[in-house]
């Protein structure tokens, strides 16, 4: 490596000349980057999971999604036992929700149950997977801004333990819902607590205007408060707070935790009430480049679990039993897109520079992120070995947007052509969870990969699928 500040991989987000630094070697794999089985053979071929990814194209197609099951399960154990090894003594340790909008299916809500992570729903569709991967009800989250009366009744009927109550609307729908089931349902209230994460406006949940929870500076969640306890359906678990997404440290957690502990003491005051649980959300970030540094889960829970007990012996209150809620963290690294490219073009920058637009055959309908939160990604060759020099590449997609960029900047050899292999990595989450059918493009399947095997998780769609709901 020169002198390139952000490393081989990547130029993401640095603009200006002075960046374009070139890699030692556009064949290296970051580790922080990829699953950690990933390897890059002598002969250039990557391997996820024991499996060369020119394998996995030619039996499952490109665009393609990967998910490496071991890597998967071993990141969401390690949540597991950090957060339960650091709240030992505190109150008991603390449970672990997977955050299943990152990514879900009927596997993954398998090994969650497997491996003793609970599970957090944000739709009915959500929590009709966790339940046919075998989840416990009991283990199950609701969350949700608008939650229809369906998916209340849904979940309550389930006997989902706990409903966050994202508003005033919640409180006598849910409520009424656990009358109508003969049950009393546990929530949490959702507090909106004034922090600024510093992360993209779109991803940032806990300022004031925004649509989540109830604000705790206008005294909405302490009014929210004494609703749910003037309803004997509702058995008032605790608070909820969540500041956003893609977070690097703990000082965010800090302040939120410092100030949901202190609605909690007041309702202790107030009302008498010892308030069991908790959640402080989740929102820790991964490597998409090497920009990005994230925190360990041991790192994570340490922090946090400081966080708390300070915050707890300041205002004279025992330590609530925590919840926290990772999604990404779990999903994203743990997955990789493989596409293939079908056309290259050299386009004139400024100072005599250029930049080479590398298209794909995905693009926006199965990654938006980079579309819709200017996300960074980075990409590497997947199926050889190059000794070309590497140029400043952009990947690009096949729908008709400008905007449909996979990955805004990255070095790739400069013999990339059409029917190489590109791997973009850290993809786990968020893609498949919001891909689309722009363009009529179907969806790529999602596979599973493990001890040199793969099994399809969610099958690629097909233009019969597309035009199976379309009525004439």
């Amino acid at each position: 490596m020169r002198a390139h500040p952000a490393g081989p991989q990547h130029a993401a987000g640095l603009g200006g000349p002075g960046w374009l630094t070139e890699p030692d070697d556009a064949n290296d794999l970051l580790p922080q980057l990829w699953p950690s089985s990933a390897r890059r053979g002598a002969d250039g071929v990557v391997t996820v999971g024991g499996v060369p990814v020119t394998e996995l194209a030619a039996q499952h197609g490109t665009p393609a999604y990967v998910v490496d099951e071991a890597d998967f399960r071993a990141r969401a154990t390690a949540f597991r036992d950090a957060f339960a090894e650091a709240f030992a003594d505190a109150c008991g340790g603390a449970d672990v929700y997977y955050a299943a909008k990152a990514f879900t299916c009927t596997a993954v809500a398998r090994w969650l149950a497997e491996d003793g992570l609970r599970y957090d729903a944000c739709t009915g569709g959500e929590l009709a997977v966790a339940l046919r991967g075998g989840t416990d009800p009991a283990h199950v989250l609701l969350h949700g801004n608008n939650k229809s009366d369906e998916e209340i009744n849904r979940a309550v009927r389930a006997g989902v333990g706990k409903v966050v109550v994202d508003g005033f609307h919640d409180i006598d729908r849910t409520a009424d819902a656990a009358r109508e089931a003969g049950v009393r349902q546990g929530v949490l209230i959702r507090t909106t607590v004034g922090v600024e994460a510093h992360t993209h406006d779109y991803i940032a949940t806990a300022h004031e205007d925004q649509k989540f929870g109830l604000s705790l500076a206008s005294g909405q969640a302490a009014e929210a408060v004494r609703r749910v306890l003037a309803r004997p359906e509702l058995e008032l678990r605790g608070l909820h707070s969540h500041i956003g997404s893609q977070i690097f440290d703990v000082s965010g957690f800090e302040v939120a935790a410092r100030r949901l502990l202190g609605l909690h003491a007041q309702v202790l005051a107030e009302h008498g009430l010892e308030m069991p649980e908790i959640d402080l959300g989740g929102g820790f970030g991964i490597a998409y480049t090497t920009q990005d540094a994230p925190l360990s889960p041991t790192a994570l829970a340490r922090g946090m679990a400081e966080v708390v007990t300070a915050a707890c012996a300041q205002l004279g209150v025992a330590v609530p039993k925590v919840s926290v809620e990772p999604g990404r963290a779990i999903a994203g690294p743990s997955g990789v897109t493989l596409y293939r490219v079908g056309s290259t073009k050299d386009v004139a920058l400024d100072g005599g520079l250029h930049r080479r637009y590398v298209a794909v055959d995905g693009g926006m309908s199965d990654n938006i992120r980079t579309a819709l939160y200017d996300a960074d990604y980075s990409a590497s060759l997947g199926g050889r070995r190059s000794a070309a020099a590497p140029v400043l590449s952009r990947v690009v997609g096949k729908h008709c947007e400008s905007g449909d960029v996979v990955v805004k900047d990255e070095f790739l050899p400069d013999d990339v052509a059409a029917g190489d292999l590109l791997v973009v990595p850290a993809t786990g989450a968020y893609c498949h969870s919001m891909a689309s059918q722009y363009n009529h493009v179907p969806r790529p399947p999602v596979v599973a990969v493990r001890d040199g095997e793969s099994r399809v998780l969610v099958r690629r769609e097909t233009e019969d699928d597309l035009l199976a709901l379309d009525i004439g």
